[in-house]
C-alpha cells in the first residue's frame, strides 16, 4: 500500500507541467463546442473526444442521463446510489483527463432520471424518467452550455439499450426544444447548429442493434498522435476511460494508431457543404470577427487571434508564451467590453471560456503553482482541521492567494473550520468543470503586463461535509427466520454524531427492545408475522442519517447519506442442513445472507480451495458473482472442484458474464456456454412472468417455490443467461420480456456422478440485498444437497 506522499509523487509525475502547458494552449485554436450526451458514465467517445479536444481545439462538454447507479461494480461493494456517488466522482476524473465540462440530468438520488436496470425500450425508459422532465433538464443544460453540435453516444434502434436510445430520442428533441420561446425556461434560447449520430453499429458483448447504422457523412481522422506526449488519441482516451473502474474500463491499446471515427449528420441549421466539423460554423476568434455586425469589435478579435497564433508559436518559451497570451487577454477583454448587444448571445460565452483558457495558459507558462491539502477528508459540522497551503509564485511579481469557501466554512491560522450550520456535500452534483473548479478552491491573482489574471485551483483533496446527526447502524438490513428458533437480533451502533446525543428506536408492537450503550437487542414475539419492517433512529429527537464513506484511490472520496433505519425482514424458510462452502471476490454478499437465514456457512481460503479432504468436509460450495475472474487461483482449482463434484458435492454458480475466465468447456463440469451480446440473454421486466417448465426438487424442497415468490422483485430477473448447455442439463424456468421469445437458461441443473452442479443467472444477489423473500426460498432451495 503506497504511503500518501507516494500517491502524491505518482500524481505529481504523471502531468509534468510543460505537457499541462502544452494542452491548455489547445483550446485556444478552436470557439466550437461540442457536446456528446449519453446515458451513463462511460458511455462516451473517449478516444474521439481527445483527438477533437487535443487536436482540434474544440471545446467539450458531456451530458450525461444517470449516474449508472444500476451498472456492475468491479472493485467494491457500493450499489444503488452509493455506486451512483462513486461513478460520479470517476466520471469526473475522466473529465480531468480530457477537460471537458460535465453536465447531468440526473441531479439526486431521488431523481427519477436514475438507472433503474437495463432496459430494451426507449418508450419504456421515457416512461419511467418522465418524458417531459428528461427534455426540460436537457433545455437547461444546453441552454447553459451553448454547444454548437451534439451528439449523442449510441443509436436509437432495437438491440440497443433503452437508456440510450432514450437520449438519442432526446437529443432529437432537444435541438427544437432548447430553440423554442415557448418551451418554459427562465435561461435564453439555444439552437445548436449540427446534430449528429454515431454512424457506426454500438452492437458488442452487451447490445446488438438490429438495424444498420446511417451511412457516414463525416470521418472524423483517428490518424496521428499528440506531438509533446506521442501518445495516440486512444491512448489518452483511455487513460480517462481507466478511471471508470467500477466498470471495468480502460483497456491498453498499444502502440497502433486510432481508428477513424465516422458521424451522420442529422440535422443541421448551418449553410454549405458538411465537410468537416467545423463546416458553417465560426471555427476561431479571428472567425467570429467576420460575423456580421462584428466591425466595432473585428480588430480586438483579430489581434487576439494573432496572439493566440503566436503563444503557440512560441511554446515551449513559458515567458514568450505568457508574453502572447496575455497580449491575447488584452484584446479579448476589449472585444468583450465592446461587444454589439445583436452579438452576446452568438459571442460572449465563447469569450468567456476563451478568458479562463487563457488566464490557465498564463499561469502555467509563468510557473505559478499552489497546492492546497486538509489533514482530514471527511469532517463534520463544528469540526475543524490543518490545512497546509503552499504556493510559488514563478516568473510572476508576487501572488495573491484566497480561498473561495462554501457558506459556513473559514479559513485561519492554518485551520479550516466548519460552522455547525455547514451544509453536508453533495455526491450528486449536477456540473464539474475540471478548468474552472467550483468552491472550496484557491482564488490566484497576480499581475502581468498589466493585466489582472485570475484563475482558480481545487483542492488537491476536497474535504467531504457530513450531516450533523448520523450514526453507524449494523446491520442495516437483516433477517428474522421463523422457521429457526433465534427471535433475537443485536444491533450495533457506533459513529454516533454528535457525540453523547440521545439515541431511540422505536420497535414494532408487540416487539421487545433493550437499549445499551452502542448497541440495542430486539426480540421478536413467536407470532411476529412476515413481512418487512422499517425502523427509523433518531438522535436527540431529531431524525438521523446513516453514512457510506466512499473512498477508493483513483477517485476523489465522498459520502452519501441516507435516512438512519433499521430494515429488517421477517421469513419463514426451511433451510436443509448441510455445511456451504461459499466461494467469494467481494462483488456480493450470498455468504451474509445464508448465514443470516440460518445456513451453515464457511467462506473459503486459498487453502482449503487447493486440499481435497477440506472441500470434502462441505456438501455444498457456492460460487459468488465474478469469482472467476476477481479471485485469484479459482479457474486452476476448478478440477479438483470438479471432482469434489462427481463424489457426490452440489456446486452452484451464480451469474458470471462471459469475459470473467469462464470457459464453457473447463469451468462448469459439463459445458455450459454463456450468452452474448447480454441484451439477446436477460430478462430486464422484474414483474416478468416466471413458468416451470420442470419439475424438480430444487423447486419443491425444503421450500415450494410458486407464483408468490417471483413479486417484489427489483431491477431485473438476471442476465447473462445460458445460451447453450450439455445434454446433461435440464432447464427449470422459463421467462420472457414484453414481445420476446421465452429464455429458459435461467435455472440449469446436472446430475453430475454422485453430486450436483446448478448453474443460475438470476440476480438473487441483489434481491437477497433489497430483501426480497422469494429469493432467500430459492436459495435455501439451491443450496440443499443432492438427495
Amino acid at each position: 500500500m503506497p504511503t500518501p506522499d507516494q500517491t502524491r509523487i505518482d500524481q505529481d509525475r504523471a502531468r509534468p507541467r510543460i505537457l499541462e502547458l502544452w494542452w491548455a494552449l489547445r483550446p485556444l485554436t478552436s470557439v466550437i463546442r461540442f457536446m456528446q450526451s449519453g446515458a451513463h458514465p462511460d458511455d462516451e467517445m473517449s478516444g474521439m473526444l481527445a483527438a477533437l479536444a487535443f487536436r482540434d481545439g474544440i471545446n467539450l462538454s458531456y451530458a450525461c442521463s444517470t449516474r449508472g447507479e444500476g451498472g456492475q461494480n468491479d472493485i467494491g461493494t457500493e450499489a444503488g446510489a452509493d455506486l451512483g456517488a462513486l461513478r460520479t466522482r470517476e466520471m469526473e476524473r475522466a473529465c480531468d483527463i480530457l477537460g471537458m465540462r460535465m453536465y447531468w440530468h440526473s441531479e439526486t438520488p431521488e431523481d427519477p432520471i436514475s438507472d433503474f436496470g437495463f432496459s430494451k425500450s426507449g418508450v419504456e425508459t421515457l416512461g419511467y424518467w418522465g418524458h417531459a422532465r428528461t427534455l426540460a433538464r436537457f433545455v437547461e443544460i444546453v441552454r447553459s452550455e451553448r454547444p454548437d453540435v451534439l451528439c449523442p453516444t449510441f443509436l436509437d434502434v432495437p438491440g440497443q439499450h433503452g437508456h440510450h436510445r432514450a437520449m438519442t430520442q432526446a437529443a432529437h428533441e432537444v435541438m427544437s426544444a432548447a430553440a423554442d420561446p415557448g418551451f418554459p425556461s427562465n435561461l435564453p434560447l439555444w439552437q445548436v447548429r449540427k446534430l449528429y449520430l454515431p454512424a457506426s453499429s454500438g452492437a458488442g458483448t452487451a447490445y446488438d442493434d438490429d438495424e444498420p447504422p446511417p451511412p457516414a457523412t463525416l470521418r472524423i481522422d483517428g490518424s496521428g498522435e499528440d506531438p509533446m506526449s506521442g501518445w495516440s488519441w486512444d491512448r489518452i482516451g483511455q487513460q480517462s476511460r481507466a478511471f471508470h473502474r467500477t466498470q471495468g474500463m480502460g483497456r491498453w491499446v498499444g502502440l497502433s494508431a486510432s481508428g477513424d471515427w465516422d458521424l451522420h449528420l442529422a440535422e443541421s441549421h448551418v449553410a454549405g457543404p458538411d465537410t468537416a466539423l467545423a463546416s458553417g460554423l465560426a471555427g476561431t476568434l479571428g472567425a467570429l470577427a467576420e460575423l456580421p455586425g462584428a466591425a466595432p469589435i473585428a480588430d480586438a478579435l483579430s489581434a487576439a487571434q494573432a496572439a493566440i497564433e503566436a503563444a503557440i508559436a512560441a511554446f515551449p518559451d513559458g515567458a514568450s508564451v505568457a508574453r502572447e497570451a496575455v497580449a491575447a487577454l488584452a484584446a479579448l477583454r476589449a472585444a468583450r467590453e465592446h461587444c454589439p448587444e445583436a452579438l452576446h448571445d452568438e459571442i460572449l460565452h465563447r469569450l468567456d471560456a476563451k478568458e479562463v483558457q487563457l488566464s490557465r495558459v498564463i499561469r502555467l507558462a509563468l510557473g505559478v503553482e499552489a497546492r492546497c491539502r486538509t489533514g482530514e477528508v471527511f469532517l463534520l459540522p463544528g469540526q475543524s482541521s490543518p490545512l497546509a497551503v503552499e504556493w510559488t509564485c514563478g516568473a510572476a511579481t508576487s501572488v495573491d492567494v484566497a480561498f473561495e469557501l462554501p457558506d459556513g466554512w473559514s479559513v485561519g491560522d492554518g485551520v479550516l473550520s466548519l460552522s455547525g450550520s455547514a451544509l453536508p456535500s453533495d455526491p450528486y452534483r449536477s456540473r464539474y468543470d475540471p478548468a474552472d473548479p467550483a468552491a472550496p478552491a484557491l482564488r490566484l491573482t497576480f499581475s502581468a503586463a498589466g493585466e489582472r489574471i485570475e484563475t482558480r485551483v481545487p483542492f488537491e483533496a476536497e474535504p467531504v461535509v457530513l450531516p450533523a446527526h448520523t450514526v453507524s447502524v449494523s446491520p442495516e438490513a437483516t433477517l428474522i427466520n421463523l422457521a429457526g428458533t433465534n427471535r433475537r437480533m443485536d444491533v450495533r451502533f457506533r459513529d454516533i454524531r454528535p457525540t453523547g446525543a440521545e439515541l431511540s428506536l422505536v420497535p414494532p408492537p408487540g416487539w421487545e427492545v433493550a437499549m445499551q450503550t452502542g448497541a440495542a437487542t430486539l426480540t421478536a414475539p413467536n407470532a411476529a408475522e412476515p413481512g418487512l419492517y422499517q425502523l427509523p433512529l433518531r438522535l436527540d429527537g431529531q431524525a438521523a442519517s446513516s453514512l457510506r464513506l466512499i473512498d477508493h484511490s483513483h477517485v476523489a472520496p465522498t459520502a452519501r447519506a441516507r435516512p438512519a433505519e433499521l430494515r429488517l425482514r421477517v421469513v419463514d424458510v426451511a433451510v436443509p442442513n448441510v455445511r456451504v462452502g461459499y466461494i467469494g471476490a467481494g462483488n456480493d454478499r450470498v455468504d451474509h445472507w445464508l448465514t443470516a437465514l440460518g445456513a451453515d456457512v464457511t467462506a473459503l481460503t486459498d487453502e482449503a480451495l487447493a486440499s481435497e479432504a477440506t472441500l470434502a468436509e462441505f456438501g455444498t460450495i457456492v460460487i459468488g458473482i465474478f469469482a472467476m475472474r476477481f479471485r485469484p487461483g479459482l479457474a486452476e482449482a476448478m478440477p479438483r472442484i470438479h471432482r469434489w463434484v462427481q463424489a457426490g458435492g452440489t456446486l452452484i454458480t451464480l451469474y458470471h458474464r462471459p469475459w470473467d475466465n469462464w470457459d464453457p468447456d473447463s469451468i462448469p463440469p459439463r459445458r455450459l456456454e454463456i450468452g452474448q451480446p447480454s441484451i439477446r440473454w436477460r430478462v430486464t421486466d422484474q414483474t416478468a412472468e416466471v413458468r416451470q417448465i420442470a419439475d424438480h426438487s430444487l423447486l419443491r424442497e425444503p421450500n415450494r417455490i410458486g407464483p408468490d415468490d417471483w413479486d417484489g422483485w427489483v431491477k431485473e430477473r438476471g442476465l447473462y443467461f445460458a445460451k447453450s448447455w450439455d445434454e446433461s442439463y435440464r432447464a427449470l424456468l422459463e421467462m420472457s420480456d414484453p414481445g420476446e421469445a421465452p429464455q429458459s437458461g435461467a435455472l440449469l441443473v446436472a446430475d453430475i456422478g454422485k453430486g450436483r452442479h446448478v448453474h443460475t443467472s438470476l440476480i438473487l444477489h441483489h434481491q437477497m440485498e433489497h430483501l426480497v423473500p422469494g429469493a432467500f426460498r430459492l436459495m435455501a432451495n439451491l443450496i440443499a444437497p443432492r438427495q
